[in-house]
């Protein structure tokens, strides 16, 4: 093992955070998982194992629940922490926004109170580019200024930030990585873990891919009337293996790095349009699309990528993969889920 302690990963049966516990196990690294199963399932658990051929740590349980939290940092012998246990649907924020604020803020109040109290002082964030708002430039570095939130669940990541670097500042031992995710699409090419949204499908990816399946009658694409190549919005998609490997980075590098409380930018540094995704899945796939063009929908943003140089020169991370393999990826990972052959 790289380490004889221990990297917990909250919402590691998620979809960034199962694929970050492969990346981590592969990697020689120890892990414990926390996840209250209420966005996953446990055949992700499994699908981890099934990769690694390790079996998982793992306990079910709410990072809200600061009691479960506590037992779970007395048993293990925990180095760091990577929060990924959140709620994530723009939509949803829209309509649920106390819903949002009590879990995404909730837990991580509760866990940088357990981290005092157990001297723990690694911590990265899952953070997003949904921080930023409508940025005035692009592409988006780390010293973009936060605008208004424009949906209750970017807002929380907003604040979340601001948690931490207020507790850093409180706290002289405490060291911070806040990476912000752009878009994140795709499977891990085992097809054994991927996306498992509940419900509909509120990213465009694995709302692509369902329709594809025929899982849902069709596709809209909220609005055609932006300024940008094609009229609809612009997105830097990022392949989940890269923004595993972050992470994995993020770790190596955390205690290196000379700022207490650093931000990262996570994403190809390409803006691509939802029409161009659309096209360029049918052309990967051979699968023809229902598609239609809808009205713009609450709480979107115009246009974001990222200019991801930072964590290049500092992480040593840039992505590889193709936004053709994602999409090959996610569409294979539908297949699997539906048994599609």
């Amino acid at each position: 093992m790289n380490n004889s302690k221990k990297i917990l990963l909250t919402g590691g049966a998620g979809y960034i955070g199962s694929h970050t516990a492969v990346e981590l196990i592969q990697q020689n690294f120890e892990i414990v998982i926390v996840d209250d199963l209420s966005r996953s399932e446990a055949r992700i658990i499994e699908g981890i194992e099934n990769i690694t051929n390790q079996r998982v740590n793992f306990y079910k349980g709410d990072c809200n629940d600061s009691l479960f939290l506590d037992n779970v940092f007395k048993k293990e012998s925990i180095d760091s922490l990577i929060h990924f246990a959140a709620y994530k649907s723009v939509n949803e924020s829209v309509d649920e926004p106390l819903l949002y604020y009590q879990n995404n803020l909730g837990s991580m109040i509760n866990l940088l109170s357990a981290m005092k109290k157990h001297q723990m002082n690694k911590f990265i964030f899952s953070s997003s580019c949904t921080v930023y708002g409508q940025p005035d430039a692009m592409p988006v570095d780390e010293n973009a200024p936060f605008k208004k939130a424009e949906s209750p669940y970017g807002a929380t990541k907003q604040m979340c930030e601001r948690i931490l670097e207020d507790t850093v500042n409180s706290n002289r031992n405490l060291k911070v990585i806040s990476l912000r995710y752009f878009n994140p699409v795709g499977a891990h090419p085992s097809s054994l873990i991927g996306e498992l949204p509940i419900g509909a499908p509120t990213n465009l990816v694995p709302y692509i891919t369902q329709t594809a399946a025929g899982v849902r009658e069709k596709l809209t694409v909220f609005g055609d009337d932006y300024d940008t190549a094609d009229g609809s919005c612009v997105r830097d998609f990022i392949d989940v293996d890269d923004l595993a490997k972050a992470h994995v980075q993020a770790i190596k590098s955390i205690e290196k790095i000379s700022g207490r409380y650093e931000t990262f930018n996570l994403g190809t540094g390409r803006g691509e349009t939802v029409l161009q995704i659309v096209k360029k899945f049918e052309e990967v796939t051979g699968v023809k699309l229902n598609y239609q063009i809808g009205a713009r929908r609450a709480g979107d943003i115009e246009k974001i990528f990222a200019n991801p140089a930072k964590a290049k020169e500092i992480l040593g991370w840039q992505t590889k993969k193709s936004i053709g393999d994602s999409l090959l990826n996610a569409w294979n990972w539908e297949k699997k889920v539906r048994n599609i052959l």
